[in-house]
């Protein structure tokens, strides 16, 4: 693992508004990952863990504080400079998957892949070295229908990590997967850490998730409860 800092959230609030009112969705939050982690963000459903991957993720800002995310400031970036460091810094992995149904599996990996400058064979290498990483090689030309659940969810997993991103969020990976299903998703995605080094932060309250996390950060009512070693 490495011991540099990828993230680190300072005083980071979030804020919407709500009314005449605001409603506060995460207060007080100072946290840091580093390089190679594999940790989860738990707590019930409203305790601000979405927002919060969402300020990672660049895909939000935070009303007050700093998050610094791959050495940039999420504050600061522009959208072309937070869609940049999303391309090629970051994967995600959804509960809903977000397959394009058009599309075979090869075409849906390699989308990720499209915005960046490299050559077809080069897309083609990359794009089946992660089918290989997730057991699904043999189901190249299969469109998601034709998918379980359990494969749609695999083929999100290559398609975040085709780029060989240093950092992947995952926001609850297992909700509409049964219990096999699960284990072998986050035993899949456990093993890529190991191998690539990849910093995994999730979202869940699923215990069968939880289970496999080094370092799980409970949330409640917007703010850091424990944050916890195992």
């Amino acid at each position: 693992m490495e011991n540099k800092e990828i993230v680190k959230l300072n005083g980071v609030y979030k804020r919407f508004p709500s009314g005449k009112t605001e409603f506060t969705a995460l207060s007080r939050i100072d946290l840091s990952f580093a390089g190679g982690e594999f940790a989860g963000l738990a707590g019930p459903s409203g305790s601000g863990k979405t927002t919060l991957l969402n300020i990672i993720g660049s895909l939000d800002v935070p009303t007050e504080g700093t998050a610094d995310v791959l050495g940039k400031r999420i504050n600061d970036l522009s959208h072309k400079e937070a869609a940049l460091l999303r391309n090629y810094g970051i994967g995600f992995i959804f509960q809903t998957y977000n397959l394009l149904p058009v599309y075979d599996v090869y075409d849906n990996v390699e989308f990720a892949l499209l915005l960046q400058k490299m050559s077809p064979n080069e897309r083609k290498r990359q794009v089946m070295e992660a089918l290989d990483w997730v057991g699904l090689t043999d189901k190249v030309h299969s469109r998601p229908a034709a998918l379980s659940g359990g494969e749609c969810q695999r083929v999100a997993i290559a398609r975040a990590m085709v780029k060989r991103p240093r950092l992947v969020l995952a926001d609850e990976p297992s909700a509409n997967l049964d219990s096999k299903n699960s284990h072998r998703i986050v035993q899949t995605m456990k093993q890529l850490n190991r191998d690539l080094g990849t910093t995994f932060i999730f979202s869940t309250h699923d215990e069968k998730v939880m289970q496999y996390l080094d370092r799980i950060i409970y949330l409640k009512d917007g703010e850091v409860e424990r944050d916890v070693v195992v």
